[in-house]
């Protein structure tokens, strides 16, 4: 993360500790309930940087080093 780039760290652990796992989820959840959405920043084989959505924990790759959450859009349905 580089300060001034409007990346705030919300929470981090190791989903292979168990209460850690269990924070992660909890403020996962926690961003989702306050309306913002989450994407993984993933790169493809060809080296292209992309984001696949996630809708709950269970769908975020087990090696992510990040998560990001985003505002929803407003004004639309």
């Amino acid at each position: 993360m580089r300060p001034g780039h409007g990346e705030v760290l919300i929470a981090e652990g190791d989903v292979e500790v168990r209460e850690q796992e269990e924070q992660l989820v909890e403020e996962f959840r926690r961003q989702l309930d306050s309306g913002m959405w989450a994407a993984v920043p993933i790169v493809d084989r060809s080296g292209r940087r992309e984001a696949q959505m996630a809708r709950s924990f269970d769908e975020i790759p087990r090696d992510a080093e990040r998560v990001i959450f985003f505002p929803r859009a407003s004004g639309g349905r």
